[in-house]
């Protein structure tokens, strides 16, 4: 998948503003300009448009975690130099603490079902023997559904909260109503 189109989609799920972007990436050690950031996140098409390397794109990814999980102690991980689907879903996986049935779960209600073993095969390490390549549209799934579940999270803290009378609460009648 086109590592500047997950770019987009999770500032897009987390409604990161180009500053916040400019932070996650100097939670990993790494200065990153405005105009960086704007050149990455512009469509393909788009004068300015630059594609973001796979180091940078780890180093997003680590900074995320960081932002999320906290920073962990010692030194931070090295970004990887090439990044595959299966690496961004980790990473992603990681930076939102879910385990594996999270995963599964949110994959679901995206309508993809996946069981146990074959999920645990896009985790593993490339030269395993039940390795599994993560493609383009799991990623795009999973992505659809963290999308989903975010924006349903923030509709729900702000929607107005409907108070239901229960028998050990007393209710007032409302003057207006007969």
């Amino acid at each position: 998948m086109n590592l500047n189109d997950v770019l987009r989609r999770v500032r897009f799920i987390f409604d990161f503003n180009d500053n916040r972007m400019i932070e996650i990436f100097a939670s990993a050690d790494t200065k990153v300009s405005r105009e960086q950031v704007c050149a990455w996140l512009k469509a393909e098409d788009a004068e300015g448009y630059l594609p973001i390397e796979d180091r940078e794109m780890a180093l997003f990814l680590n900074g995320l975690i960081n932002e999320f999980r906290g920073r962990r102690d010692g030194p931070q991980p090295e970004p990887e130099d090439s990044l595959s689907n299966n690496m961004v879903l980790i990473k992603l996986r990681i930076a939102m603490n879910m385990q594996s049935d999270d995963v599964q779960a949110l994959l679901e209600e995206t309508g993809l079902k996946f069981s146990k073993h074959e999920l645990s095969a896009l985790f593993r390490k490339p030269g395993h023997k039940h390795y599994r390549n993560c493609e383009d549209q799991l990623l795009r799934n999973f992505l659809k559904g963290l999308q989903q579940r975010q924006h349903a999270g923030l509709a729900k803290q702000s929607a107005p909260e409907t108070v239901t009378p229960d028998s050990s609460s007393p209710v007032t009648p409302n003057p207006w109503e007969r």
